[in-house]
């Protein structure tokens, strides 16, 4: 991960973004979502990896609902994505650390993600089924994710995630 600089998202990095999604998933809606997101969320957090003055990759945090707990602050972690042929090489390790790490500075308790289940337990997620947490889609086991920012975050507080309509189509 040589000369790779994780920082904000700027309005000139929109078009850099959105070639880095469509470079990395088999379809547009990761770059759509993305796109969306970033009109309709504004205490999203959105970064970039830059490498060599180029966008190489990007993460995105937006809030999401726990049913009956309208004081929790909760985020979900994605899309992320890197270009393909900088895959494995720990630049999405970069911005996935980075996101936590802006995220509990800026006050959020908890962090879900939809997501493979062999790379994220590597920060301390953890299925999301052992919080009480589940999902407002059907998921294959594992995927569903939670990890609490804060300690004992999640303890009391149990049901179902509602995530940003975008991710809905709507």
């Amino acid at each position: 991960m040589t000369n790779v600089i994780i920082r904000d998202e700027t309005d000139n990095d929109i078009a850099a973004v959105r070639h880095v999604n469509l470079e990395a998933f088999v379809t547009h809606e990761e770059a759509d979502i993305t796109d969306a997101l970033r009109d309709r969320v504004e205490d999203g957090v959105f970064l970039v990896a830059e490498q060599n003055g180029e966008i190489v990759g990007n993460i995105v945090f937006s809030p999401v609902e726990l049913v009956g707990f309208a004081n929790a602050r909760l985020m979900a972690l994605g899309p992320m994505a890197v270009l393909p042929d900088l895959q494995n090489r720990q630049i999405g390790t970069a911005l996935v650390t980075a996101g936590i790490e802006r995220c509990r500075a800026l006050g959020f308790g908890a962090l879900v993600v939809v997501g493979h289940p062999n790379f994220y337990p590597r920060f301390g997620f953890v299925p999301a089924e052992i919080h009480q947490l589940t999902s407002e889609w059907e998921l294959p086991p594992g995927v569903f994710m939670a990890l609490p920012l804060v300690p004992d975050y999640l303890t009391g507080k149990s049901g179902l995630i509602k995530f940003h309509p975008v991710f809905s189509g709507n």
